[in-house]
């Protein structure tokens, strides 16, 4: 036999079961995949069919289904951390309620109301008479007279007891809007009060208060010149008629007449009475040289007319004891109230004064001295 009829013996390899790879005979782990190599899979069945592949190509395969086992892992990896998630437990918050508060009301504050004091019980001692107690008391006269029941001459006998009022507080005014122009010029303006006399004309009480006439009728809404008696008057001194300037300053206005209180006109007087107390009404404030001048005369025939003139800022005057007589006969004494102003002194010193208002009425009393003696008949 020649050499070349016989066949050199093949050298058997190892088949790697997992990938297929073909490995030395000798090799006992698959160079592709790691898988241990047994003797007995090196030697494959005659019948089996050998599948051999390429090594690139194995390499792809071995990639291929390496990536394929990662998604999967990473599948079933997300769906059990998506199936352990916790679901988030709702957390209530409690939202405070708003509770509104009510805006203060504003209250009005009351009215101050007064309650009338209780009147005072007085006894009538010697020489008390209804003017003076009411001008003590500051009350009224007609308070007086009423409260007690007295007859208009408001006669008082001596231990008798009255009641005397009690003046009512008077509550304080509540502060007032502001004026406007017009009323605070009407404001500004100083008037006084004139009570129209008989036989008094617009043009007489115009020069005498050195106002002109169309001043007094617009100031009065009057329509014409002519006046009647009892009828007021507002004269408003602001309207006074410039005669240019002069050397003497301008004279305040005239006072009213003042009005006569007690003694009621006619009242006697007798030896018990000490004394005679003159009393008249307040003309309004008085200035630093203006008084009230009192006059008394003794008007009885044959009496030489004793007069007494005095000068007073009161509006009380007390006849003197000495002026009374000295007879039994009641003389006849006139007396009246006039305000004056003091404008200078004489050389000699004496006080000079000029009227500063007109005098009042004109009232009488009578005043007997010594007790009548009677002479027997023989």
């Amino acid at each position: 036999m020649s050499d070349e009829g016989l066949e050199a013996p093949k050298s058997e390899s190892r088949i790697c079961p997992t990938c297929g790879t073909k490995n030395s005979e000798h090799a006992q782990r698959c160079v592709v995949c790691a898988t241990e190599l047994r003797a007995a899979d090196t030697k494959l069945s005659t019948s089996r069919t050998q599948i051999t592949l390429s090594l690139p190509l194995a390499i792809v395969l071995l990639a291929a289904f390496a990536l394929l086992s990662a998604g999967l892992t990473f599948a079933a990896t997300r769906a059990m951390v998506v199936g352990e998630q916790v679901t988030p437990t709702a957390t209530i918050t409690i939202t405070p309620t708003l509770t509104l508060t009510s805006a203060p009301t504003f209250t009005q504050p009351p009215e101050p109301t007064f309650t009338a004091l209780p009147p005072i019980e007085y006894t009538i001692a010697d020489g008390d008479t209804c003017a003076g107690l009411a001008f003590f008391y500051d009350v009224s006269v007609r308070s007086l007279i009423e409260l007690n029941n007295l007859g208009v001459e408001c006669l008082l006998a001596v231990g008798t007891r009255i009641m005397i009022p009690q003046p009512t507080p008077t509550a304080t005014a509540l502060p007032t809007a502001t004026l406007s122009a017009a009323e605070a010029t009407d404001a500004a303006c100083e008037k006084v009060s004139y009570t129209v006399k008989a036989d008094d004309v617009l043009s007489a009480i115009a020069e005498n208060y050195v106002v002109s006439m169309q001043g007094i009728k617009e100031y009065n809404g009057m329509v014409s010149d002519i006046v009647f008696e009892g009828q007021l008057l507002i004269i408003p001194l602001c309207e006074r008629i410039n005669f240019g300037p002069t050397a003497t300053p301008t004279l305040p206005p005239p006072h009213p007449a003042p009005n006569l209180l007690l003694p009621q006109d006619g009242a006697p007087f007798s030896l018990a009475d000490e004394t005679v107390s003159l009393q008249w009404a307040s003309v309004g404030q008085l200035r630093e040289n203006e008084y009230y001048q009192v006059i008394v005369e003794d008007i009885t025939e044959g009496s030489g007319r004793r007069r007494i003139e005095e000068y007073v800022t009161d509006t009380k005057f007390i006849v003197p004891r000495s002026f009374r007589p000295n007879e039994a006969n009641a003389h006849v004494m006139r007396w009246w109230i006039t305000s004056v102003r003091l404008v200078g002194t004489t050389a000699s010193g004496e006080a000079q004064y000029q009227n500063a208002g007109s005098a009042s009425a004109r009232r009488s009393f009578t005043w007997s001295g010594a007790t009548p003696q009677f002479t027997p008949t023989p």
